[in-house]
């Protein structure tokens, strides 16, 4: 059986098609940018203005750590915190006395109603603000009505001073979005008295709202400049902790990279020596030549895992020194250097001078090293003084600089600590104590106790 040819596509089929696909998968009508946008503003006007209007918010206390409240005395600070409090109290009892004379057609019990609702509006500010700024919008027309003037219109001279007191202390309290919904509600409000009622003899829209988008201007930038500057001080903290946990890491990775060329360097000491051994000694037993053997294949194995372990800390253009690695015994030539650059550092030597190990001769001549260039650094001008001393169990060091002199032509300059942070992951890699603090002539210093375990000859 023969199937019929499909029917050629139609513009109307075409159509229907594309418009298939273009809808929305919830089967209604695509939006525009503009409907959406439109809609998006809807949505914000509606979470400012009218979700939990009137919600219970009261405001703070003023923090008292400022330039100038920092100087009150106790009880003059605590106060200090409740003056926002205070100053919207005030304006509140202006906003009062305007309304209640200002009475073109009211007196008595009208006139004083018509000042308490222009107060009420401003104190609400202090709980609950975004309620404050429908109560000022509802206060306007009654006034209005109460007062039975048209002199000043819409806004008379009270109820001007709450509705601009409101505006600027809840857009203080919001953000820059509500306020301008406030804006243009007010700009609405407006409008709307002129195109229906029509103006009085004086129309205050025009101050009305050229005073309130300058001051409404004014809280805008301010919001902006805090959270500008709060992202600011975010952004400065986490470049800190991010730069600390950087050197931190750069640190660590220079000390495994010395661990690794000493113990690499004596570990091929080990197994040259031991393959040369049996070569030294006339007809060596063969169970010598199988002990030296396998130190050697030990000695291999070792240095091939610790190769293949603490390589990966090296960089690809990182180029091994070819000087051997300091140690105490180049002490001198450090204090020379620094004697040189201008700082007048005196060293004592304690205790039977010993070969220690390498990682403890490079770990104690690093410490020394950033000491002294902290002390260039941060204390120009001031004396230092290193003390090495070989004590049983380890040795010690001690690093210590005097104040900086008045007046002094050099100025210290900042550090992050960074230095301070090395030396502590040296101490701590070698199960050792250290402390760095100020001394009571305001100097600084470093001690330090790098623990050795003696080796016994019986056991070597």
């Amino acid at each position: 059986m023969t199937s019929a040819a499909p029917a050629a596509p139609t513009v109307a089929s075409v159509t229907e098609t594309t418009q298939t696909r273009t809808a929305p998968s919830g089967g209604g009508v695509a939006r525009s940018p503009e409907y959406r946008l439109a809609m998006d503003a809807l949505s914000g006007l509606r979470q400012d203005l009218f979700h939990d209007a009137f919600a219970y918010r009261p405001l703070p206390p003023m923090a008292t750590d400022g330039p100038l409240t920092r100087r009150l005395s106790g009880r003059l600070r605590s106060s200090a915190a409740h003056l926002p409090h205070m100053v919207v109290a005030a304006v509140a009892l202006i906003a009062m006395a305007g309304g209640s004379g200002a009475g073109g057609g009211a007196d008595g019990p009208v006139t004083l109603l018509i000042g308490l609702m222009c107060a009420v509006p401003v104190l609400a500010t202090l709980i609950r603000p975004v309620g404050a700024f429908w109560m000022s919008m509802a206060a306007t027309p009654l006034i209005a009505v109460l007062d039975g003037s048209l002199a000043e219109w819409p806004w008379q001279p009270g109820v001007f001073i709450c509705h601009l007191t409101v505006l600027v202390v809840v857009a203080i309290r919001t953000r820059p979005r509500t306020a301008a919904w406030m804006w243009v509600l007010t700009a609405a409000y407006a409008l709307f008295v002129e195109t229906v009622i029509g103006d009085g003899e004086y129309n205050t829209s025009a101050p009305m709202l050229l005073l309130s988008a300058l001051a409404l201007l004014m809280v805008a930038v301010r919001h902006v400049r805090r959270e500008a500057r709060q992202e600011v001080t975010a952004q400065r903290t986490v470049t800190a902790h991010e730069r600390s946990r950087r050197t931190l890491l750069e640190e660590r990775t220079t000390i495994a990279r010395e661990l690794h060329d000493v113990v690499a360097h004596h570990m091929s000491v080990v197994a040259i020596q031991a393959e040369a051994a049996p070569y030294r000694v006339e007809n060596p037993p063969e169970e010598l030549e199988r002990a030296f053997a396998t130190i050697r294949e030990n000695a291999v194995a070792a240095l091939t895992e610790l190769r293949r372990v603490l390589g990966v800390v090296r960089a690809e253009d990182y180029e091994a020194p070819d000087a051997p690695q300091p140690t105490l015994a180049d002490l001198d030539a450090l204090l020379a250097n620094v004697r040189d650059a201008g700082l007048a550092v005196d060293k004592v030597v304690t205790g039977a001078v010993r070969e220690l190990p390498p990682g403890v001769e490079l770990s104690a001549y690093r410490i020394v090293q950033e000491a002294l260039s902290n002390t260039l650094r941060h204390a120009p001008g001031a004396t230092a003084r290193v003390e090495v001393s070989y004590v049983l169990g380890g040795l010690g060091l001690r690093i210590v600089n005097g104040p900086v002199p008045q007046p002094s032509l050099a100025k210290p300059s900042p550090g992050a600590g960074h230095g301070i942070t090395g030396m502590r992951e040296r101490v701590s890699m070698l199960n050792g104590e250290m402390t760095a603090g100020q001394t009571g002539d305001g100097g600084y210093e470093v001690a330090v106790f790098l623990p050795v375990t003696a080796v016994d000859e019986g056991d070597a």
